[in-house]
């Protein structure tokens, strides 16, 4: 009989798979609607684009760990399953984090009016080259998590026995090698997390700035619509604090040996991030609700 950490860990994978495909297919099919109409995405749909893709790719395969792990564990440590899984892993995780740091970067730039050679570079290949600079990102990341797989695949010891019931056990004891894995994580979160927190102080120092001499000036002049800015800067921060979640759950699934809510948590990670893609862009809330009452109406009317 299933236990009823496995049944939760079961059901969270069935309704986490559902929430994060339904809403980023749709932020994908937004963004695809929109190139097909105008041929081009800005900066920020091209981010929440490639998001999308890259929350699907990974609830699908934490989904699939977590069923595997409760229906068909023994799968989950054949050799080859485990490598492609790790790598996999590491490499979406890896880039969604960096893709993060390039919204962030893009938001910083446009927001701030800095001078500074290195802000006026960056903005222009934010501006010019993004796509191509997304896909270097991916080809840079993607030794970080072979690297980050040979960190803590080796020295890893499988042992499988049976209990008192008859059912089979596998106890699984990991060494993390610290020469490997500091570097590759460095390189794939500590890096984009601390890049993408610093291009959110500044921004926020320069607003907040900007709306204190509106207000301290002689002339009368009103403060400006901020809204757009505010909601770029609440769209970063939010992403960062969900991102301190889920490294935090990954930290706490290790160092208590897999307890189920942390494991649940990690389930639901595209989707929030999903959630929060919505909360930032009006092109694709309209897009969606268009779609939504356009499908509604025609069911009404048959």
């Amino acid at each position: 009989m299933m236990s009823p950490d496995s049944l939760s860990m079961l059901v969270c994978s069935v309704l986490g798979l559902v929430l994060a495909i339904s809403s980023n297919t749709c932020i994908v099919m937004s963004n695809l609607d929109i190139i097909r109409k105008k041929g081009k995405l800005s900066p920020s749909d091209v981010i929440f684009l490639g998001k999308g893709i890259v929350n699907i790719l990974l609830q699908c395969l934490l989904s699939l760990q977590r069923m595997l792990d409760v229906l068909c564990q023994a799968i989950s440590y054949i050799g080859a399953v485990n490598v492609f899984m790790n790598t996999s892993g590491c490499f979406l995780i890896y880039y969604n984090f960096w893709l993060t740091f390039w919204l962030s970067a893009h938001y910083c730039t446009s927001i701030t009016n800095l001078s500074y050679g290195f802000f006026i570079w960056i903005k222009r290949i934010v501006s010019n080259f993004l796509s191509h600079l997304l896909f270097l990102t991916a080809l840079g990341v993607f030794p970080v998590s072979v690297l980050t797989n040979w960190a803590v695949s080796e020295g890893s010891h499988i042992q499988t026995y049976e209990n008192s019931t008859g059912d089979s056990i596998i106890n699984v004891s990991y060494h993390i090698n610290v020469s490997y894995f500091m570097p590759a994580n460095t390189l794939g979160v500590i890096l984009p997390f601390f890049l993408s927190l610093l291009c959110l102080v500044l921004t926020s120092s320069f607003l907040l700035r900007h709306v204190w001499r509106v207000k301290n000036n002689d002339s009368g002049s009103t403060c400006p619509n901020l809204q757009a800015h505010v909601t770029a800067l609440r769209t970063i921060f939010f992403l960062l604090l969900i991102s301190t979640f889920f490294c935090g759950s990954l930290v706490g699934t290790v160092h208590y040996n897999s307890i189920t809510v942390f494991l649940n948590v990690l389930l639901f990670y595209p989707s929030a991030e999903a959630a929060i893609i919505f909360q930032a862009s009006n092109k694709l809330r309209r897009i969606i609700l268009r779609r939504f009452w356009t499908r509604r109406r025609r069911n009404t009317e048959t």
